[in-house]
């Protein structure tokens, strides 16, 4: 099935969840939950949240990671929050500043959660295929996250 259609599917499920979860906590782990499930080459996703100079991990689905606690400019979610600037690697294994979770894991896309130039933390997505992601994923990701800053400045 096209990219398109898987996402203009899920949108549908997110935007309820997101008018029926109003406990920001629980709305992260149901989007976490709605991506894994229908996107199969989202091998694992979670949410870093912010922690002042240090990104925290939320909510996830996928295989458990030491990875707790990243501090800014570590990795690509530590370099998407000192940046943030959306990070798509579509080869992890060229990355110098990588930080293996899973040696699975080949490909890569950090979104970070943004109102105006205020930083709330970023949803990372790790893929067991290369290339995995492209501008489809990237705007359709944005979106979600562009709506979830709404959530996190109402807090």
């Amino acid at each position: 099935m096209k990219k398109e259609i898987i996402f203009e599917k899920l949108a549908w499920k997110l935007a309820k969840a997101f008018e029926e979860t109003e406990n920001l906590e629980k709305l992260l782990k149901k989007i976490v939950e709605l991506l894994a499930d229908n996107v199969d080459y989202y091998d694992w996703v979670g949410f870093y949240l912010n922690d002042g100079e240090k990104l925290v991990l939320g909510p996830f689905v996928g295989e458990p990671t030491v990875h707790v606690e990243i501090p800014y400019g570590k990795g690509i979610c530590g370099q998407a929050a000192s940046t943030k600037q959306i990070f798509l690697v579509e080869d992890v294994t060229k990355e110098t500043n990588y930080l293996a979770c899973s040696p699975k894991v080949k490909s890569e896309i950090v979104v970070p959660i943004m109102k105006g130039d205020k930083f709330f933390g970023e949803l990372d997505i790790d893929s067991h295929t290369l290339n995995a992601f492209d501008e489809n994923d990237k705007r359709f990701l944005e979106k979600i996250c562009e709506r979830l800053a709404e959530k996190f400045n109402d807090r």
